[in-house]
């Protein structure tokens, strides 16, 4: 069975439909408490911008050394949007095809961009959190400051969160539904 069954081609409206969000809301979202900020501060990121508390946090990373951050340093806010339209645009490619093949190499394809989005942004952490200026305020021998990717880490006074936002639920939501999707189609082509 080379056709896309009726579960297929409703996942590939399901995860194109999810993917819209990440235009009308945030991706992740970054906040740090510390009792100088009792309401604590956020960074919110989108596909195509940051935005939130990021002049105060800059602010604060110049004592200890971080870069600023600035929407204009992220080659990422030009190439995901573009990417994730073309890669949505197949999604419709695939769905008029209807083929099972197509679907797999659809699916293969996210993973990718998952994968690779995912490292692009560790390493973004990590340089910004380790490449610090030697003539900064405030040096703490042997400190680092590289936010987590996902989850909690203290860093001096601050208590960091990092997680995904809306738009960041709902791609993980796409990628979860691919990866259903693909195993259902697969087992229907072998199973007679």
């Amino acid at each position: 069975m080379k056709k896309l069954t009726k579960s297929g081609k409703i996942s590939i409206i399901a995860v194109i439909v999810l993917l819209v969000s990440l235009w009308l809301f945030p991706m992740w979202q970054i906040d740090l408490r510390a009792p100088q900020y009792p309401g604590g501060l956020s960074m919110k990121i989108w596909i195509n911008d940051v935005k939130g508390d990021v002049d105060i946090i800059n602010g604060l990373n110049h004592y200890i050394g971080m870069s600023t951050i600035h929407k204009r340093d992220f080659p990422e806010f030009v190439f995901l949007p573009t990417t994730l339209l073309i890669f949505m645009m197949l999604g419709m490619v695939v769905l008029f095809l209807n083929k099972k093949v197509g679907y797999y190499l659809w699916a293969g394809a996210f993973t990718f961009i998952a994968i690779f989005s995912f490292y692009d942004f560790y390493k973004w952490e990590y340089n910004y959190g380790h490449n610090l200026d030697p003539a900064a305020p405030i040096k703490v021998p042997g400190m680092s400051y590289q936010p987590p990717l996902f989850g909690y880490k203290k860093l001096l006074n601050f208590e960091v969160l990092s997680q995904p936002d809306i738009a960041g639920w709902c791609y993980i939501c796409a990628g979860v539904i691919l990866v259903a999707a693909t195993i259902y189609e697969w087992k229907k082509s072998v199973t007679p």
